[in-house]
């Protein structure tokens, strides 16, 4: 076994989308390679609801994948082929775009007013940019737990962990979405796959993720008569971790616990030619999308 050591640790930034939605985004039109087949990932956590009442109206998809992940408050959606559906907390959707969809996602806070969700897009291979669309909605009943001796747990949403398999399949990047929980200063080794590209998003608490030897993950706050002091753990709340190569990684979670995604990929390593939602291979195909979305024969599948 190897230890993947830690590539980067950043933190998501605040920015706007849909009509107005305040959101943080970990990543997103990037170099493409960094975590192919991922493209964008946003966290969009708000207590206040003027801040995401508006929501995503009306806007195309093509060539990529969606998968959308409630913690809080609700998310409705309808798009061009009639389809309507309300994700709660703890659902998933995984919508796969493929030739074309035009659809639209409004949330709703909780009685609290509290909204809090992710997205992530994720790539199509050439052969399946124009594949017909479809969508998976899954309830948070029919997520798999697996819960270990030292109070970890996980929620298995994609691929195969610890013996559980989630319920969203089919889908082109064979992808792992793991939802984990570490206990209170628990030390954990968790094992993924050394061919992929895989990233953490810690969302509540704090930790280091280790290499074989030593801690990563923490920064000076400042300096006193040359002395370092206040060293906290960067791995807090909104950081994206990027992992080098290996098979395992090693988590150390703070005095809160820490719970992240745990996420990862098989690369596609094709070209892309990206313009917003929409994502193809040439620049060709990319002005055909933009052709076909002002002449009005984007959406290619009736169902």
């Amino acid at each position: 076994m190897s230890f993947r050591p830690v590539k980067s640790e950043t933190l998501a930034q605040p920015t706007m989308e849909g009509a107005g939605v305040h959101l943080h985004r970990a990543f997103g039109f990037h170099d493409p390679s960094m975590l192919d087949p991922f493209l964008l990932f946003d966290d969009f956590r708000n207590d206040d609801p003027a801040k995401t009442i508006k929501g995503f109206p009306w806007h195309p998809h093509r060539g990529i994948e969606t998968i959308t992940y409630v913690l809080q408050g609700n998310i409705t959606h309808e798009d061009s082929l009639g389809n309507v559906g309300n994700l709660g907390a703890g659902d998933v959707q995984w919508m796969t775009a493929g030739s074309g969809i035009m659809h639209q996602e409004m949330p709703k806070p909780n009685i609290a007013g509290q909204m809090h969700g992710f997205q992530l897009w994720a790539n199509l291979p050439a052969d399946q940019k124009m594949t017909t669309p479809r969508y998976q909605d899954v309830t948070s009943s029919d997520i798999p737990e697996v819960i270990d001796d030292d109070g970890t747990r996980v929620k298995v949403i994609i691929g195969n962990f610890w013996g559980k398999a989630g319920p969203v399949d089919g889908i082109a990047a064979d992808p792992q979405y793991l939802d984990v929980y570490i206990p209170p200063n628990v030390r954990k080794t968790l094992p993924v796959d050394a061919y992929r590209h895989v990233f953490a998003y810690i969302f509540d608490g704090s930790g280091t993720f280790r290499d074989a030897s030593k801690p990563y993950g923490v920064r000076v706050e400042k300096e006193v008569a040359g002395e370092e002091v206040n060293i906290r753990d960067m791995s807090g709340n909104r950081t994206l971790v990027q992992f080098d190569s290996g098979d395992e990684i090693t988590v150390q979670a703070g005095e809160r616990g820490m719970r992240f995604l745990l996420v990862s990929g098989e690369p596609i390593q094709e070209p892309v030619a990206w313009h917003g939602p929409i994502v193809m291979n040439t620049q060709d195909e990319l002005r055909q999308a933009m052709r076909d979305l002002n002449n009005g024969t984007f959406i290619k599948s009736q169902q």
